[in-house]
């Protein structure tokens, strides 16, 4: 059994690849779903030599499959935001524990310590809705916050606007997260001219409004909150770790999570840097449900392993993989 405090104590990229081979061996073994996956592609742990030979996973199989690599009992199910009609991803989670150390130490990995932060969430289309895994991180990032203002904001922004005008002039350190159009709404009502606050938007306009590219979106948010930079988090139902940028559209791991992009013709071919494909995520702390997933996304990933997202396929099809069947 592999002890999971060492996903989560990786120092550099041998430890990381040496630990991600364990877990393809032992996912391979144990998750039913993916050795199915595996055996189509006639990939074998003797097949496997390094990580560019492990096989992703494609992130449709969440709608249709429990996905799960340990024999524990689920201890939540989180869900995708969807329309209406659509099937919605679902992961089964049998350890909330690995999840907590991941959004934990991955956030104080880029930002520090989470107790120091006023946390604002606003999350609407979010917190509307039950099995969330963002409001779930978000809710245990107010409750270790230090701060008794953290809290959520729903339709609430006359209130918003006043605590976090009150508590950036104070001189308090502010994390607001929020889903775009939510922020997007908030500063087409109030202007604002923040000196301590971190502003950072988790994406998508959830069909309440037209999509931005990341740019545009960027300015708008730039000059309405007054401030030079707008953050991103990178995460995604499928996945226990979380990517961030702190600027520009450029994101980064925490150690124990690897980005690599696929040839767009050929879903089997990994790419070398600076190449747009279809983005696959190497999620350590996925442990019992799936570790290696390919995304729906394109993105080109920088020598450095920092990463910048593209886009999405179009109508959500991953061309070159035909084993959606099982």
């Amino acid at each position: 059994m592999i002890d999971t405090h060492s996903i989560f104590n990786i120092k550099n990229d041998n430890e990381f690849e040496d630990l991600a081979l364990q877990i393809f061996k032992f996912q391979f073994e144990n998750n039913k779903v993916y050795r199915s996956f595996c055996d189509l592609l006639y990939k074998h742990p003797s097949d496997v030599k390094t990580i560019e030979d492990i096989p992703f996973l494609p992130i449709q199989f969440f709608k249709t499959k429990a996905v799960l690599s340990a024999l524990s009992p689920v201890k939540t199910i989180f869900t995708s935001s969807g329309t209406t009609g659509d099937t919605t991803s679902k992961h089964h989670v049998t350890d909330l524990g690995i999840y907590q150390r991941s959004f934990t130490k991955g956030f104080e990995h880029f930002y520090g310590t989470i107790e120091e932060y006023v946390i604002l969430g606003l999350l609407p289309s979010y917190l509307e809705r039950n099995g969330s895994s963002l409001v779930y991180m978000v809710d245990a990032m107010i409750k270790a916050s230090k701060h008794k203002e953290s809290g959520f904001y729903l339709t609430n922004i006359t209130e918003l606007q006043k605590q976090l005008k009150t508590l950036d002039a104070e001189g308090k350190r502010i994390l607001l997260i929020g889903v775009s159009f939510a922020l997007l709404d908030l500063v087409e009502t109030y202007q604002f001219s923040l000196k301590n606050t971190i502003i950072m938007e988790t994406g998508g306009m959830k069909g309440r409004r037209k999509e931005l590219i990341r740019e545009e979106l960027h300015n708008r948010l730039k000059t309405r909150f007054g401030i030079e930079t707008i953050h991103s988090e990178y995460g995604m139902t499928e996945l226990l770790s979380q990517a961030y940028s702190q600027g520009d559209g450029v994101f980064n791991c925490p150690p124990w999570m690897k980005v690599l992009t696929r040839d767009t013709e050929d879903a089997l071919t990994i790419q070398s840097p600076n190449r747009t494909g279809g983005i696959n995520v190497i999620d350590l702390a996925n442990i019992n449900s799936c570790s290696f997933i390919a995304t729906q996304d394109l993105g080109t990933v920088n020598p450095n392993g920092s990463f910048e997202v593209i886009g999405r396929f179009d109508n959500s099809d991953i061309r070159g993989c035909n084993l959606m069947v099982l």
